[in-house]
């Protein structure tokens, strides 16, 4: 497994040069394009607090429109906020005030690649604190209930260059984590068998 800009791909090491290229000119592309789309997100008449907050908190990150209701409905009144287009690290979203009865679950995660331990740890904090919540093996909640994956590349480097029982540690150790400790899945891959 090989991580090129934003992809997780089942490339061996070998042939990484083979594939780059096109990887990263597919990921362009589809930015660019849109052709990831755009994605609906729910939430309880907070979608623009919650645009505000990933565009302050994501580097290419944006609240890109705000839609208000043109006039009175029956959950709400005219000038509320119906929708709001934002960016969150360079893909397009829509958040729609959809009321308290639609909440977020872990089907839906946002996947965050970082580049080293400060970056791991400014995102994790930014997303844990003032109302979010820390969960297992790099997996958090922000305070509107969306779940978010920080995940070290790092991380994914070890679990694909690690092999037999060295694999096994750095697994184990991801394993007990909440926020991913990059400095300790260095001290499980190369912890010697009989230490």
């Amino acid at each position: 497994m090989t991580y090129i800009d934003g992809f997780i791909l089942p490339i061996s090491d070998d042939k990484v040069a083979d594939y780059t290229p096109m990887a990263e000119t597919f990921a362009r592309k589809a930015k660019e394009q849109g052709a990831l789309g755009s994605l609906e997100a729910l939430g309880d008449k907070n979608a623009e607090e919650a645009a505000n907050f990933y565009a302050a908190t994501f580097p290419d990150s944006s609240v890109d429109a705000v839609h208000r209701s043109p006039g009175d409905y029956p959950d709400g009144k005219a000038g509320d906020v119906l929708t709001v287009e934002f960016t969150v690290l360079g893909l397009k979203f829509t958040g729609l005030n959809g009321g308290p009865k639609f909440k977020f679950d872990e089907a839906i995660s946002f996947q965050v690649f970082t580049d080293d331990q400060a970056e791991t740890d400014r995102y994790w904090n930014a997303i844990t604190t003032n109302g979010g919540a820390e969960s297992r093996c790099g997996w958090c909640k922000d305070k509107f209930g969306l779940s978010w994956q920080i995940v070290p590349k790092r991380l994914i480097q070890l679990m694909t260059e690690a092999k037999g029982e060295a694999g096994k540690r750095v697994f184990g150790a991801m394993m007990q984590m909440q926020k991913i400790d990059i400095a300790a899945l260095e001290v499980a891959a190369h912890k010697s068998a009989d230490a």
